[in-house]
């Protein structure tokens, strides 16, 4: 009986403090985030878990409030803060076995002429999270610049952003480029204008409506290559 009683109050205690985790990122509350890592810790939580479904959760919602306008850029940044700190008590705490779990190199940027790069920080930021490898190239990135860094990091996936019907049109032409060096080559595209079926018309392997979707698809995407 006691046993049942202390597993489900164990339950209970591991589902608070992913909420107080989630709310922390949202309300930008960093003391919240870091009090709350701190107990997971100490209750030997699955750290990965209290990343992924807390911190990461939180940031999915920041990432909403971000585009219907109710967040602006100060609280995106203020609510990364807070991510930020919770993973820095977390991630040495993520077990052998989940550190062994499929990962792989990210090339990520925001095509030429394009300078809005909110989005792509946010989809960075998961992917660090996540124990990706992530080559940021920033914002404003001529197109062969990708097709070079790829060739130099041996990235499985490209991510590509841009916020600009006029600048989006660079993404066919970064794919093309990539695919004709190296075909294996997995590329995401995300941002405003794109929609699922520009992204396979521009032949794009992945479509990112945000960023925990990215993320996850790009696990898919590295374990199928893997496995081939």
């Amino acid at each position: 009986r006691k046993m049942t009683t202390d597993a489900s109050s164990n339950g209970t205690k591991r589902e608070e403090i992913l909420e107080r985790l989630k709310s922390g990122v949202i309300d930008y509350d960093t003391d919240r985030v870091v009090a709350a890592s701190n107990e997971a810790v100490e209750l030997e939580l699955d750290a990965y878990e209290m990343i992924m479904q807390g911190l990461a959760a939180g940031m999915g919602v920041v990432g909403d409030y971000f585009d219907c306008g109710d967040y602006f850029v100060p609280e995106v940044l203020l609510c990364a803060e807070a991510l930020y700190a919770g993973l820095n008590i977390l991630r040495p705490h993520i077990s052998e076995e989940r550190s062994r779990q499929v990962k792989g190199q990210v090339v990520i940027g925001v095509v030429q002429g394009d300078v809005h790069d909110i989005g792509k920080n946010m989809v960075k930021m998961m992917f660090e999270v996540a124990g990706f490898t992530v080559h940021d190239l920033g914002y404003d990135v001529p197109l062969d610049e990708f097709v070079k860094e790829q060739l130099d990091t041996e990235s499985e996936i490209v991510c590509l952003s841009s916020m600009m019907t006029t600048t989006m049109m660079g993404m066919p032409k970064v794919i093309k480029m990539i695919h004709e060096k190296n075909p294996s080559v997995k590329i995401m595209v995300g941002g405003s204008p794109v929609t699922e079926d520009l992204a396979t018309q521009f032949g794009a392997d992945g479509y990112a409506t945000d960023a925990t979707n990215a993320v996850s698809d790009a696990i898919r995407m590295v374990g199928a290559l893997q496995d081939m």
